[in-house]
């Protein structure tokens, strides 16, 4: 029985650009060498500073970049937080951004999403009782759900850090990756004042490049930039300098195309293996990214899930891993980039047998072997 991976969220290697990337290096070497072996300026390579300033629409000061978005979150959080600080979240969200928030003592205050993203009505809420110092939120293509905020809920988030002053953190990567459906716009975009926008390559090139970035005001840029380097002197020029030569031959158009090609497909399959194997479990459809999410209901353990998904082949991730209180159901991350649709329809026929056995177990109370049944379809 082959092993079938649904933990992580990781690219697919046959997508990641190693023939441009390997040109793009010699050339990046031959025309600026001395800086890229260098060390230089903790906000990042001024060239690809320069590119992302153009993409974003703004000044070279907006932006920093990093060795990747998470350790530039932790930067921001040194930043910005003292223990008893209070952050608002999703519920769920990625569950290495709560660790982080974790580490720094801080309160967590998660606010339930759907398919159109925050619920503004308990957000409002909760206003009532904490004036947050961050707001964390991942609009586009939501790790875990999958979910895309609206671009209601979007003004209404920019109406709120308004109101109250408070900064929202928007986690960006994903927002490239959209399969099908019209773009929305960011919410750096309504409010740049107030927005911390996140991004990263390693979902568009590949994680091996190690440069991540944040757009943001000036003087967030500064105090966070004053945090970096103190943690490292100098980020990678040599990585940034790569990235910032093949994004100026113009090749991140050319892979995006890319990287739609290859993983709508892979959505569309991994849909419909859920609607025929596990039918009303999935959290909301979504248009890009690189995640489904599924309600697997509350007769079912998450230790047992595991171990019998283990049995049949099957490796998961931690649902209740992506919360900051327990959910009160079994919730899972189904992410689908990886694997070709083959194994995303075997993986799903497999684990709807799985949830099979241990809703069935789940209401008779007893323990009851479990057999896989159901005929494979690829």
């Amino acid at each position: 029985m082959r092993i079938i991976d649904f933990s992580r969220g990781v690219p697919d290697p046959r997508s990641f650009p190693s023939d441009s990337l390997r040109s793009m290096t010699a050339t990046a070497l031959a025309r600026d060498a001395a800086r890229m072996l260098q060390y230089g300026s903790p906000a990042g390579y001024p060239p690809l500073r320069e590119y992302i300033a153009s993409w974003f629409n703004c000044a070279i000061a907006n932006v920093l970049i990093g060795h990747g978005s998470l350790e530039i979150f932790k930067f921001i959080c040194d930043a910005y937080l003292e223990p008893g600080d209070v952050v608002f979240v999703e519920r769920p969200t990625y569950d290495r951004a709560i660790t982080t928030l974790r580490q720094h003592g801080v309160e967590i205050v998660g606010i339930d999403i759907d398919e159109h993203g925050i619920c503004v009505d308990v957000f409002e809420h909760e206003l009532h009782r904490h004036v947050p110092k961050l707001v964390y939120l991942i609009p586009d293509f939501h790790n875990p759900t999958g979910a895309c905020m609206s671009l209601d809920v979007r003004r209404a988030m920019v109406r709120l850090a308004r109101e109250h002053q408070f900064l929202i953190v928007e986690d960006g990567p994903y927002c490239c990756l959209r399969y099908t459906g019209i773009p929305i716009p960011s919410i750096r975009s309504m409010a740049p004042e107030l927005t911390l926008h996140l991004s990263s390559f390693t979902k568009l090139i590949s994680p091996g490049v190690r440069t991540g970035f944040l757009v943001a005001p000036d003087e967030v840029v500064k105090r966070v930039t004053s945090v970096a380097e103190r943690n490292y002197i100098a980020p990678c020029f040599f990585a940034q300098g790569v990235v910032a030569a093949w994004c100026a031959d113009g090749q991140l158009p050319l892979q995006l195309d890319r990287l739609r090609q290859l993983y709508r497909p892979r959505l569309d399959a991994c849909v419909q293996a859920i609607d025929d194997s596990l039918p009303g479990r999935l959290f909301t459809h979504p248009e890009g990214g690189f995640f489904v999410a599924l309600r697997l209901g509350n007769l079912i353990e998450e230790k047992s899930l595991q171990v019998a998904a283990r049995g049949v082949g099957l490796i998961l991730s931690s649902g209740s891993a992506f919360f900051d209180i327990d959910p009160g159901y079994q919730f899972l991350r189904v992410p689908f980039c990886a694997l070709p649709p083959g194994d995303i329809i075997e993986g799903i026929r497999r684990l709807g047998n799985v949830v099979d056995h241990l809703n069935e177990v789940g209401l008779r109370g007893k323990t009851l072997p479990l057999t896989d049944t159901k005929e494979a379809s690829c």
